[in-house]
């Protein structure tokens, strides 16, 4: 069975991503042991709260270059997604640099931040996203957004296309959460745990 290893730098929402593997018959284990994330065989990298601190958490912890130099599939979700890009608006803050990204604000009058609750996906794509219909709803909760780009293997709109997921190499990111996202999300992880 794969060792599933979820990164726990601090950030709020790892025990409800735990709590999803479970359901999926997967003991995952927390750490921020840079030995036991390097020795797993699938890593989980949650993310809830503010990019400059969680960035400030993961140099601490000294993950900055295991996580750049993780091999095995990895799975950036919400604010770990947004980590793994180059820039984020939010703290003015850089980040991991994976994706070639920048993460900005939601703006403008037709748009409440954050943007909160379920939404459809669409323009799915890769394997992440096997056995999924388009326009699924999934469960988002974010005030900042990466555009649209040649990585982006789901959209949403709100009210303009941004990526619900991402997908470079080995990595794969979700900005909403699948842990909270119903049979959708738990076919997602599924998808993961499986390549």
């Amino acid at each position: 069975m794969s060792k599933v290893v979820i990164i726990d730098y601090g950030a709020g929402n790892v025990k409800s991503v735990k709590f999803a593997c479970e359901r999926l018959g997967l003991n995952a284990e927390l750490s921020n042991d840079p030995e036991v994330i390097k020795s797993a065989d699938k890593l989980i990298f949650p993310g809830q709260g503010e990019a400059s601190s969680s960035m400030r958490d993961l140099k601490a912890n000294n993950l900055i270059d295991v996580i750049k130099e993780a091999k095995q599939p990895f799975l950036g979700i919400c604010l770990g997604m947004q980590m793994m890009c180059n820039y984020m608006q939010e703290g003015n803050t850089d980040g991991l640099g994976i994706f070639p990204l920048s993460v900005d604000l939601f703006e403008g009058n037709e748009v409440k931040v954050p943007h909160m609750g379920w939404n459809q996906i669409e323009g799915l794509k890769t394997p992440l996203m096997e056995g999924l219909k388009e326009n699924e709803h999934v469960y988002f909760v974010h005030s900042y957004f990466v555009p649209a780009s040649e990585w982006t293997i789901a959209k949403a709109n709100y009210p303009e296309a941004f990526s619900a997921a991402l997908h470079k190499d080995n990595f794969y990111g979700c900005q909403f959460h699948p842990e909270k996202s119903g049979l959708a999300g738990q076919k997602i992880l599924e998808n993961f745990i499986k390549m």
